[in-house]
């Protein structure tokens, strides 16, 4: 299937008619999914013979290299998984294979400890299957007879429950399991992958593996729309988890919710001033509007188009993102190995951050929880001041307005423009 697709990679054919292969759309769905912008390009894309020799011998990876080629044209579709792994922190660039694969091993034993832990809990868990039923009443109380998508066994071990604060969580944490279960069902359900209830099954025990060990945040719609790409590109299920741990520490905030606040709010106080600086005239119209809080774009900002763009060009996107966002030191700061950042860089190291991060060391800016994310919105609402000027006259317009540049939206082009927002801003 994929090998047609790298032939004509190598003979310089840019059209790839057979791209959707990797990701095939059920046919009676296709009508109703956006269009796909993205096409690997020679000399542009990073294919999978130049990710092959970005390594040296002992497995030392040219991250720089390997930045320049994925902001410039993406990844191919038959590498995304383990390139996603660097770019989201999993691994140290300036680490050997050997070192990469005991660590992947120790991963690997933690995960199946939890999912363990999960299990005695709740036995469907790593079954197979999974529960779009509640299992357990508001006040702990087992259901019995909650079954699950394709049979009527029990969920529910029935486990006593008392009041204490860890009971709580674990009945907060039961409760989510039907909620993840419905949101799984209703997630990429336009993809041939999530016909297969076993693939549908791995979303939601990683979803709920994860939800266990994040206890302060468990489980909140959106988290699917991150997961399952990371499900699809990558085959063993520990190391796809990994991987999505890695993504919400990107995204951890945006889910972050109290009685007075919801996460992203933050991020959208920030793009009310990004474009109430470089574009005055733009930002009172949609406070005349009664959309001075933006709450308009906080679907784009939580999950980063996700659902405005097709699949492919929202992982697309996401790549390029965090291509320009990288900072070759993630994953020693995510691990704590980190003792210090250093205090002024070289040409040759800043060769390893990405375009985005290295205008942040460069002008000392501050950097706000994933800024990049919020001036790409700002660009977008430039794209289409004329049109948000003229024909918005209610915020129903705003956001149909703003849905049609998403679903054309070109990422490259968009992101750019986002840099250039960013420089006029600081």
């Amino acid at each position: 299937m994929g090998n047609s697709i790298i032939a004509a990679c190598k003979n310089g054919d840019s059209s790839f008619e057979d791209l959707d292969s990797y990701f095939p759309v059920r046919p009676e769905c296709r009508a109703d999914v956006p269009n796909t912008r993205f096409r690997p390009r020679a000399g542009r894309t990073l294919s999978e013979r130049r990710w092959k020799a970005a390594f040296s011998q002992e497995g030392y990876l040219d991250i720089a290299a390997v930045l320049r080629r994925i902001q410039r044209g993406g990844i191919h579709p038959s590498i995304k998984g383990p390139v996603w792994e660097f770019l989201l922190g999993c691994f140290d660039p300036n680490s050997t294979f050997e070192e990469r694969n005991e660590l992947r091993q120790q991963r690997r034993e933690q995960y199946a400890a939890w999912k363990s832990e999960c299990q005695t809990l709740v036995p469907v868990i790593g079954n197979g299957k999974f529960t779009t039923n509640a299992i357990v009443t508001d006040d702990g109380q087992p259901i019995e007879l909650a079954n699950t998508t394709s049979n009527g066994q029990d969920t529910n071990n029935g486990m006593p429950v008392d009041n204490g604060v860890y009971e709580k969580k674990v009945v907060q944490w039961k409760l989510n399991l039907s909620q993840i279960g419905l949101d799984v069902v209703r997630t990429d359900r336009s993809l041939v992958f999530y016909e297969n209830q076993a693939n549908q099954a791995k979303l939601w025990d990683v979803l709920a593996v994860y939800a266990w060990i994040d206890k302060d945040i468990g489980y909140v719609q959106g988290m699917t729309d991150i997961c399952s790409p990371i499900i699809i590109l990558l085959e063993n299920e520990a190391d796809a988890f990994w991987c999505f741990e890695r993504a919400m520490r990107r995204f951890r905030e945006n889910f972050k919710s109290s009685a007075n606040s919801i996460g992203v709010q933050s991020q959208l106080r920030a793009l009310a001033q990004i474009v109430k600086i470089v574009d005055p005239k733009l930002h009172r119209h949609l406070e005349e509007l009664d959309g001075g809080e933006y709450l308009f774009a906080l679907r784009m900002l939580m999950v980063l188009f996700r659902r405005e763009l097709s699949f492919v060009d929202a992982l697309y996107l996401w790549e390029v993102m965090w291509a320009m966002e990288y900072n070759p030191n993630l994953y020693s700061l995510y691990d704590k190995t980190l003792e210090q950042l250093p205090d002024k860089l070289n040409d040759t190291q800043l060769k390893q951050y990405g375009k985005f991060e290295r205008i942040i060391v460069r002008t000392g800016a501050t950097k706000q929880h994933d800024a990049l994310a919020i001036f790409l919105v700002a660009s977008v609402l430039e794209t289409k001041k004329k049109q948000l000027m003229k024909e918005a006259k209610g915020l129903d317009d705003v956001v149909q307005i703003l849905s049609e540049i998403a679903g054309n939206l070109d990422a490259k082009k968009a992101l750019n423009e986002a840099l250039k927002i960013l420089i006029i801003h600081h």
